[in-house]
Order: structure tokens, then sequence, then C-alpha cells
């Protein structure tokens, strides 16, 4: 199977001049690279075009900034692989983790192949006071099963990707938009692993980290809100995130920014229309 790498790129010339020549060296010298500059305001671009000659990857530029999921969609048609990896410029594969990464595919209801960054596991998640949580289920030697791949360290399957219709725009500009696929995933009966040998080192230094904190946490915790109404259609489940909504506005009044946030959002694209196989509940129960 053929494998194309996606890298985003925003106001990330310090990260890109450092780690873009290590991760082009562990990959196969066949191997599609495209790396997309999202309308950065630094010297990407140029430093970009100098690299290009020399690493042979395909440079795609933005005309202004999109965001990241908007970015990834884009970025996923026009690659030519089978299989499509999205990293993002802060983290550094190690030589030899494609190989463990590929052999999962051989299963056709592999969806995705999340990597190993080490100082964390697979992925789990639960459900409690009205809102879906998720976190780190710890290390293990063997491959584990993941609630979903993560957005910049991981390996999808294209065709399945194309068939859930890529990141939704809901979360758009970034976070939850990786849950989310995968969890749709989950839902249409396909899987999603994650692969201990397949070893990244992730420096946590992405573009996410120059933007407001406070804007960067209403924009998880709008997302959050986002993900259980589009994806939960359990009525014990629903009432108690209303609940749960009331609770947290009683205990933060802060917290109806976020609600008014999410309700714009879910008025401008609406709930969309996902075949499931699994209900929600029962997607849950696999990571307890």
């Amino acid at each position: 199977m053929k494998i194309s790498v996606v890298i985003p790129n925003w106001n990330g010339e310090k990260l890109v001049k450092k780690n873009l020549p290590e991760v082009i060296a562990v990959l196969p010298k066949d191997t599609e690279v495209i790396v997309v500059d999202d309308g950065s305001t630094d010297s990407s671009v140029n430093l970009l075009k100098k690299l290009q000659p020399k690493l042979g990857f395909k440079l795609v530029v933005n005309g202004r900034n999109l965001g990241f999921l908007k970015t990834c969609n884009k970025a996923a048609k026009l690659v030519k692989g089978d299989l499509l990896m999205l990293l993002n410029t802060d983290v550094i594969p190690q030589r030899g983790f494609l190989e463990p990464v590929l052999d999962h595919f051989k299963d056709e209801k592999v969806f995705a192949v999340s990597f190993n960054e080490s100082k964390y596991g697979w992925a789990k998640i639960w459900w409690r006071g009205g809102f879906i949580h998720i976190g780190d289920g710890g290390q293990n030697k063997k491959p584990h099963i993941t609630a979903w791949g993560s957005g910049g360290s991981a390996v999808f399957r294209k065709s399945i990707w194309k068939k859930l219709g890529g990141f939704d725009p809901i979360y758009h500009p970034f976070y939850w938009e990786d849950f989310d696929i995968g969890f749709r995933a989950w839902t249409n009966g396909y899987k999603i692993i994650w692969e201990p040998k397949a070893l990244v080192e992730h420096k946590h230094e992405a573009s996410t980290s120059k933007l407001n904190p406070l804007y960067v946490n209403l924009i998880k915790e709008r997302n959050q809100l986002l993900f259980i109404w589009k994806n939960i259609s359990n009525p014990l489940w629903r009432f108690s995130n209303i609940f749960g909504i009331g609770l947290r506005i009683f205990m933060g009044p802060n917290y109806i920014k976020v609600v008014i946030a999410a309700l714009k959002q879910y008025r401008q694209f609406g709930k969309p229309k996902t075949e499931k196989i699994i209900s929600a509940r029962e997607v849950v129960s696999f990571f307890k």
C-alpha cells in the first residue's frame, strides 16, 4: 500500500528547519510528502522553497489561513497514496516506526493507526456527569484499540476517510475533529489501533501554543459540546448533558459563553446524518 504524508505548517519556521529533514530521512524514499503552509506570516514559505529541491517534498501554499481542520481536508484530496499520514511539525518519527503500522492495514476494518508518543499510550473515553471525557489509557507492550487516531501523529486509510467525509468542519478551526472522525469510524464498524512500536517524539511546540490560551480553551469546551450534540442520541445521556451544562453554568457563569459559541456553530453547520452500525454507548464501553 502506498502512503502519503501531509505536514500542515503555520508560522512554524523554526520547527520546519529543525525537524523536516529528520522526518523525511526516516521515510521510505518513494513516499509522497506534502507540506501545506497555512497562510504563515513568518518566513516559513521562503524556507520551504529553499528546502524543497533538496528534500523532494511537494509544497502547497494556502493564500490565507484556513485553520488546521480545513488544511488537512484540503490536503487529503490531493494525496495519491492509499494511506494518509498526518504529522505535526513538532513530531519526529524514529527510524523503523512505519513497518509495524503498515501491518495493521492488512485488516480491511482498520481505519487508522496511532503512533506511540512515549509519554502517552492508547486513548480511552468515558461518560460522566453529562459529558464525554477523553484520557490516556497508558502504555502497553502490545497493540491496543484506541478511541481515535491523533490528527498530528497517525495514519488513516484514505478510502474510509473519504467515506466518512474527512474532518467535520463544525469543529473549525481545531480540536476534537480527530476524535470525532475516529468515533464515527467506530460507530460504522471500523477500528483504530495504537501501535507501541511506532515510536515518535512529540515536542508539543505546535502552532496552537502561540494562541491566546483563553481562546484555545473556549474552542476545546465548545467542541466538546458539539461532539455530544452531534454524536450522542441516547435519551438518558442527552438528559444528563442538559443537567451537566446547567451545573457548569451554576459553578462558573462564564461557561455560558461556551454554550452560546456551541449553539452558534451548531446552527451554522447543522447535525449531519451519519450511518451507525454500533451505538455510541457501546463504543464507549469498548474503552472501560
